[in-house]
């Protein structure tokens, strides 16, 4: 892992990250279950009829291997920073994901299963989502703390900067390239910089991450504990359903 900075270098160290150092970011098992999950599709024979005898039907998902289990009380008790939910309370199945915003991998899952899992399980109450730092480089403390400074706009600010990630993380000025995301989001020069150079918040998200690390065993992004089980690498949709139905 890289040796954290303090806040005095963090802002100008975002103008000097070599790419390699970002997209190294997620472990290998993380880096396995996308790179199978986003495979391209072989194309369909356009020429060849269906046969109506035999209906093409879709394979029912299984539900991946746990890779541990972890005390779902103490995962759940509070930490150095309130925790971030998506969904209810009281929903059956709670779900903890640990994530880097400079991890490709963390942005795959938020691109493609997160919309599905919030329409299918959160927005019904049936699921909640607890997104936790665990970042591992400089670009991925400052992406989580502008994320945090954009108080209800946590998500959105997590979302845009997940879309966004080719075009900050790993860029010749990783500065001024999440300069112009954070004024989109309606930050100017002075909060941007006031939150980049906030020592607590640096401090507490990096208490977050070693506090995933020590207790949790947490080694790569992103990991998720789904009702006391663990999960490593990128979920499709249909894998988190086939573990999260028989829950319900």
């Amino acid at each position: 892992m890289p040796r954290l900075l303090s806040r005095r270098n963090l802002l100008s160290s975002l103008a000097a990250i070599p790419a390699v150092a970002l997209l190294a970011a997620c472990s290998d098992s993380g880096e396995k279950a996308v790179a199978e999950d986003v495979k391209p599709a072989a194309p369909a024979d356009a020429m060849k009829p269906a046969d109506p005898a035999k209906p093409a039907a879709p394979a029912a998902a299984k539900a991946p291997e746990a890779q541990g289990t972890v005390d779902m009380a103490a995962l759940l008790k509070p930490g150095a920073l309130p925790d971030m939910q998506l969904g209810k309370d009281d929903a059956k199945v709670a779900i903890v994901e640990y994530a880097s915003m400079t991890c490709p991998h963390c942005a795959h899952f938020h691109e493609t299963t997160l919309p599905a899992l919030k329409t299918k399980y959160i927005d019904t109450g049936k699921a909640r989502l607890i997104l936790r730092e665990f970042p591992f480089d400089p670009s991925a403390e400052a992406g989580f703390m502008l994320a945090r400074c954009s108080k209800d706009n946590y998500f959105p600010m997590v979302d845009v900067l997940f879309k966004q990630q080719a075009n900050w993380a790993g860029v010749a000025n990783t500065k001024d390239a999440l300069l112009q995301i954070s004024k989109m989001a309606g930050f100017t020069q002075e909060s941007f910089e006031a939150c980049l150079t906030d020592q607590k918040l640096l401090d507490d998200v990096r208490s977050v991450q070693k506090r995933g690390a020590d207790e949790f065993k947490i080694d790569s992004t992103p990991t998720f504990f789904i009702n006391g089980k663990t999960y490593k690498g990128a979920l499709s949709i249909e894998e988190i359903s086939a573990i999260i139905d028989p829950l319900l």
